[in-house]
């Protein structure tokens, strides 16, 4: 039985045995007291009646015609004159008078009061005794009438008393639900904190758990700054703090063969001329903060300016810059080199030169590399602070906004959608499940194309809540169809739109037990810019067996607080923290370093994107808990 009903029945059971007890009390009180009164009654009624007799004299007649005119005027119900040997001289007894009162009452309470008595003399000698009783049936209506009033009464205030008694268990009950709530929390691998309650008890439990979630939120900070040292270790160029050149290629590379990329991309160049004079006339302290400012320019240029996908410094002059949308216009390099115009302005004899090349989703990295490297060498020879376009490719993305929104409405409404399969395999070769992109076909009879082809255009137009259900529905049938788990991204635009939610849940409960292998994802910047919407994620599919995590993750890790609450499943490790694990001590430290950390809050750990199998053993070594890409090879059934 729980708390709060046992709870509940000590407090009815107290006001139910108060009230009864208290009627009772009451009600035998008031019959005492009637019954008193009616004997004092019976007593001075006696008493006067008989001294009115004496003045009669001996005459029966008299005697008669008196007590007959005192039966008749008053309520009696028996007035007897007995001689002095006992026999009865003179008597009137009333009739049996109807009471008001239910004959259950009157046979439980009776009223029994004492006759009155009272000598009748003639002179000195005595005539008889005078035994008056009065009438109780009227004593017995008052009675049951306030019995009836004093029942309400009480069990008015009793009705209050459950009412106040009510609000302080529902009060108490609420305080109870949050501790509860914050176990369950900690139980799904939630670390929240609640308000402590004002109820002594309780406080006690809800400070004990505040303090082991703080304890464990420390811990896991102190852990994820270790983390994070790693990761500057493994990403960042010591000098600069962007990107060296290996984390930066890695990046790169993730980013022409991740489907969810931008179709087209801009890689730009950077190169500080004549670097070694530029140190000796400067000075080394000089030079360096040039480098940094530089640095900074690119970095400036992810908040004032375009959108950077990735930047990093290549060597000792050479930087890099990646931006998500290529266009025939070069604005998005030519806007780069006036900010590092800018920043060199207060520093002569100091200049760049800037190179760009098109890009889009599978081509060769280092095909790319050498003809930005091309550009830079031209650049060069052509002076200061020179721009070199070399095979800028034209977007591959046409048309306006009303375009592409009636061409995503018509492709899904055709239900021209097709999800991929990629195996998540563990350790052991066997199948986690299946990642499972979505590929629109645009066109009649054309081919389904990736994420990177119309995703942008799906952002931009709203539609990627429809595009995302249309995937969990596909998902979910084809689970139901052979039972293979499944896993489907969301985009984090579509966990802020209201509507998008309560769609979801609609759909995953009636997926039914389907919806157990079902795994959801979305990419780990949703940590910080949709960082509610995430909660909500996990508690409106969590109960129904989704699995829940993030994907493309590595450079938010050390926000372990953002981690800590939402109630995550797993998170995959971006491809760019993976590659080439073998060869790179640093990054194999990181790896561990931030597997161990999320396995402490009971998070599974996958990598993307593994493209050489020469990379597996490390990856088992770090205690991944599974891998997908290229080298992931499920063995063939039997």
């Amino acid at each position: 039985m729980s708390l709060i009903r046992q709870i509940w029945i000590l407090i009815v059971g107290t006001i139910l045995l108060s009230c009864a007890g208290s009627v009772l009390v009451s009600v035998w009180t008031a019959r005492n007291s009637l019954e008193t009164q009616l004997s004092v009654k019976n007593n001075d009624n006696a008493q006067s009646l008989a001294l009115s007799l004496s003045h009669q004299g001996d005459d029966p007649a008299l005697l008669g015609i008196a007590i007959s005119a005192q039966f008749d005027t008053g309520h009696y119900q028996s007035i007897i004159l007995r001689a002095p040997d006992g026999t009865t001289r003179y008597s009137r007894v009333s009739g049996e008078v109807q009471s008001p009162a239910p004959a259950w009452f009157v046979h439980l309470v009776p009223i029994r009061p004492t006759a009155g008595l009272g000598q009748v003399l003639n002179g000195w000698a005595q005539i008889g005794t005078l035994e008056v009783v009065s009438q109780s049936a009227y004593a017995y209506a008052g009675l049951w009438s306030a019995c009836v009033s004093i029942t309400l009464w009480t069990f008015a205030i009793g009705l209050v008393a459950a009412t106040l008694g009510h609000l302080a268990v529902r009060r108490l009950r609420r305080q109870l639900d949050e501790v509860v709530q914050q176990a369950d929390a900690l139980t799904q691998r939630r670390f929240v904190r609640v308000k402590e309650p004002r109820t002594p008890e309780l406080r006690r439990v809800a400070q004990a758990m505040n303090q082991m979630v703080a304890r464990i939120n420390q811990i896991f900070s102190e852990q994820a700054e270790q983390v994070d040292q790693l990761r500057v270790q493994a990403s960042c160029d010591p000098l600069t703090g962007i990107s060296h050149r290996r984390h930066f290629l890695a990046s790169f590379e993730a980013h022409l063969g991740r489907e969810d990329s931008s179709a087209s991309a801009q890689l730009v160049l950077v190169r500080v001329r004549r670097l070694a004079d530029v140190n000796r006339t400067l000075g080394h302290q000089r030079t360096d903060q040039m480098l940094r400012s530089i640095a900074h320019a690119l970095g400036e240029s992810n908040q004032n300016g375009a959108a950077v996908t990735c930047f990093g410094r290549l060597n000792g002059a050479d930087f890099a810059v990646v931006y998500p949308h290529a266009t025939e216009r070069d604005d998005q390099a030519v806007e780069l080199l006036e900010r590092l115009r800018q920043c060199l302005a207060d520093t002569p004899g100091v200049a760049v030169v800037v190179s760009s090349v098109g890009c889009r989703i599978g081509m060769p990295m280092t095909e790319l590399l050498a003809k930005a490297d091309m550009g830079l060498a031209e650049a060069e020879s052509k002076g200061d602070f020179v721009y070199i376009a070399n095979g800028l490719e034209p977007a591959p993305l046409q048309g306006g906004e009303d375009t592409w929104r009636r061409a995503l409405q018509a492709t899904l409404l055709a239900a021209r959608v097709q999800l991929m399969q990629f195996p998540v395999s563990d350790r052991m070769g066997d199948l986690v499940h299946m990642e499972c992109p979505m590929r629109l076909q645009l066109e009649n009879n054309g081919p389904f194309e990736p994420a990177a082809r119309w995703l942008p255009f799906a952002l931009r137009t709203g539609m990627s809540c429809d595009v995302d259900m249309a995937a969990v529905a596909l998902a979910v049938t084809a689970i139901a169809s052979d039972g293979k788990p499944r896993g489907v991204n969301l985009s984090p635009q579509s966990l802020a739109h209201p509507q998008f939610l309560p769609r979801l849940r609609e759909r995953i409960v009636a997926a039914g037990a389907s919806a157990r292998n079902l795994w959801v994802e979305v990419d780990e910047s949703a940590l910080e810019r949709h960082p509610e919407a995430l909660v909500e994620l996990c508690r409106q599919l969590r109960p129904h067996g989704v699995h829940l995590g993030l994907e493309h993750a590595g450079d938010r890790l050390s926000s372990i607080g953002l981690l800590l609450e939402p109630g995550l499943d797993y998170v995959k490790i971006s491809s760019s923290w993976a590659s080439g694990v073998r060869h790179d001590t640093a990054r194999r430290s990181w790896l561990r370093s931030s597997v161990a950390m999320l396995h402490g809050v009971g998070l599974k750990v996958f990598v993307e994107g593994v493209q050489d199998a020469e990379d597996l053993p490390e990856l088992w070594a770090c205690g991944v808990d599974g891998v997908t890409g290229p080298a992931v090879k499920l063995p063939e059934a039997g």
